[in-house]
């Protein structure tokens, strides 16, 4: 479905080229259904030597559950428990991670939304939790509710963005304790795409999933997949109680859980590539066995969030071959397991939209599609190592995630015979700009950026001499401009709203 904005004026020569560049368009573009091979980086048999590593970790050191309704789940299956310590069968471990969907599908508000993720599919989702912002005057400040809501209309704009994503920034002028209220809401309102829910308490869990009852019915949330939201491990070895809280409420409602031990390798897992993976693993696997205790059945995503710490500083680096070794690993066991997975995207450790920004999310990204990813969290926007989103670099990196999306479509042979006959059309020596072939194709034929700038100099500099970061700037000013929020009943409006207005007044906001 496409739709564009009324026409402007009509301008003429390199600006109104430029303007039409600009032009607000609104476009969807399905789960990517890759055509291309997946990068297998070792042969199995070294592959099942870190299966092995990770399921001697289960048997032999273990893995802490520091919950105790989770304790009395894992006795009650028979697994060998000391304390908070869960000791795990490898054969038990397989035989509960079998029962978890090769792939699943999110409903989402607009039926024309929902997607498919798993196997061959691959979704695109926004950064995640970043506190402070780079605004549209270049400045860095803390995150507000204003741009909380911007980035929800910025994800449901751009037509390679699959879901509207959790914790967009975290709106720092909003207490604590009704975070997740006015957040929720902003992605049920602001964007009709499927969305993640809060994680931060068992009773903050259940109040994202009873706004998503009212929007979606809720005996439809009681059983069909809406959201998919984000459960990450304490690497080394420890899952606790609030993220199995948020497992448990999630799994009771078929919605789906992404277990992603947030890892910095050398740090909170061993100096080493391949021993990090097979930690992370464990720790990955163990969540997904629980959600399965849950609700046998219940969509689990396997995989992890990865950075590599600067060894002489501490510092978390991204865009680094490492962490494309760590994915593409992660992907080859999660075909092993028949699991969908996630990892993120365009992560960059940069402090401004520079070249650090943009090739370091450029190889992220390009590792992670290389890798065969299902679930990319963090497409657009991070910089600072999750610390920071750029207005201008969800733009920037919307082109590139789109670009990959391009890529990882594959070539279609298809285009091969009428190409020939084009060959066929000139004389040896001559041009295909005028041929009936190119005048049919030359919109689709190859990309063509909007904010990547191919112009001589002299004609770039004639239109303001702009670099990426300003480029950017003025793409998501005119989006927003342009914005219209997706319509909802206005009666399902009212008690959304209702509901979070009564929750924000019941919830003192002292509470932690």
């Amino acid at each position: 479905m496409t739709t564009t904005e009324p026409e402007a004026p009509r301008r003429r020569g390199r600006g109104a080229r430029r303007a039409a560049r600009l032009e607000q368009t609104i476009e969807w573009w399905p789960e990517l259904t890759r055509g291309i091979p997946y990068l297998d980086i070792v042969p199995h048999e070294q592959l099942l030597r870190i299966h092995d590593a990770s399921m001697s970790l289960l048997e032999e050191v273990g893995i802490d559950f520091r919950d105790d309704e989770s304790i009395e789940m894992w006795k009650a299956a028979g697994a060998s428990v000391d304390g908070y310590r869960v000791r795990l069968d490898r054969e038990h471990l397989m035989e509960l991670i079998s029962t978890a969907p090769s792939e699943y599908t999110m409903v989402a508000r607009n039926p024309e939304h929902s997607v498919s993720l798993g196997g061959r599919k691959t979704v695109f989702t926004p950064s995640y939790g970043a506190p402070f912002v780079l605004d549209l005057d270049n400045r860095r400040r803390h995150a507000t509710l204003d741009d909380f809501d911007n980035f929800a209309k910025l994800a449901y704009l751009e037509p390679a963005m699959h879901m509207t994503g959790g914790v967009l920034c975290e709106p720092m002028d909003v207490a604590v304790p009704h975070r997740h209220l006015e957040m929720t809401h902003s992605l049920l309102v602001h964007s009709d795409k499927p969305l993640m829910g809060s994680v931060t308490s068992r009773e903050r869990a259940e109040q994202s999933l009873h706004m998503m009852g009212i929007v979606f019915g809720h005996d439809v949330v009681a059983d069909t997949t809406v959201s998919t939201s984000l459960a990450n491990c304490n690497s080394p070895l420890v899952w606790d109680q609030t993220m199995l809280d948020a497992v448990k409420v999630y799994a009771s409602a078929n919605q789906a859980m992404l277990f992603s031990p947030f890892v910095l390798g050398g740090a909170s897992t061993p100096a080493s590539t391949v021993g990090a993976v097979a930690q992370l693993s464990a720790e990955a696997l163990a969540g997904v066995a629980f959600m399965q205790l849950v609700r046998p059945g219940s969509p689990s995503v396997y995989g992890q969030w990865t950075a590599t710490v600067a060894m002489n500083s501490g510092a978390p680096l991204a865009g680094t071959p490492e962490i494309d070794h760590i994915n593409m690993l992660v992907g080859q066991l999660a075909r092993f397991y028949g699991l969908p997975w996630r990892c993120s995207g365009g992560c960059s450790s940069s402090k401004l939209v520079d070249a650090q920004a943009g090739y370091e999310a450029a190889r992220n990204m390009y590792g992670v599609l290389m890798a065969g990813a299902n679930f990319v969290l963090s497409t657009t926007g991070y910089l600072e190592s999750a610390l920071c989103q750029s207005y201008a670099k969800v733009a920037l990196d919307g082109e590139q995630m789109r670009m990959m999306y391009r890529l990882g479509k594959g070539v279609d042979m298809d285009e091969l015979d009428p190409a020939m006959d084009a060959v066929r059309e000139i004389d040896p020596g001559d041009h295909y700009l005028g041929t009936q072939h190119t005048l049919a194709n030359f919109e689709t034929a190859f990309f063509m950026p909007e904010l990547m700038d191919g112009e001589a100099y002299e004609n770039w500099n004639a239109m303001g001499g702009t670099d990426a970061n300003s480029r950017g700037i003025e793409m998501i000013k005119k989006k927003l401009g342009e914005y219209e929020r997706p319509s909802m009943d206005d009666a399902v409006l009212e008690e959304l709203t209702d509901y979070r207005d009564r929750m924000k007044a019941e919830i003192p906001e002292g509470l932690s």
